[in-house]
């Protein structure tokens, strides 16, 4: 996952994303998909900034030719955030994300209920 500044044009994304991938092509890796969420707000402020451009990337390569990307992503002022997972470790966290937002969703469904009955 990359987190790019919210001031850049959101139809510049992919090109400057596709510069950084081609280090995983180049070393005989493969992308699978280039998802672009767009701009979302941010958890918290970074680098003084409430919004950043989401883009998802998945994609198989070498713990070298990883490393070296992200490197790259860091040293890129446009980068704001990188989060490197394996396929593994991101599945369990979209499933512990979605069980804590059905719960959520649960306990929101609940209380308007709670209140309807006072």
């Amino acid at each position: 996952m990359v987190i790019l500044d919210p001031e850049i044009d959101e139809r510049l994304v992919a090109p400057s994303l596709d510069k950084f991938l081609k280090v995983i092509t180049n070393d005989g890796g493969t992308i699978e998909n280039v998802d672009i969420w767009g701009r979302r707000r941010l958890a918290y402020e970074i680098q003084k900034k409430n919004e950043g451009i989401y883009a998802v990337v998945s994609f198989t390569a070498t713990s070298e030719t990883t490393q070296e990307l992200d490197r790259q992503l860091k040293l890129n002022e446009q980068i704001m955030r990188t989060k490197v997972l394996r396929a593994e470790e991101a599945i369990a966290l979209v499933a512990s994300e979605k069980k804590r937002a059905d719960e959520k969703a649960a306990r929101k469904a609940a209380a308007p209920a709670k209140a309807a009955k006072a």
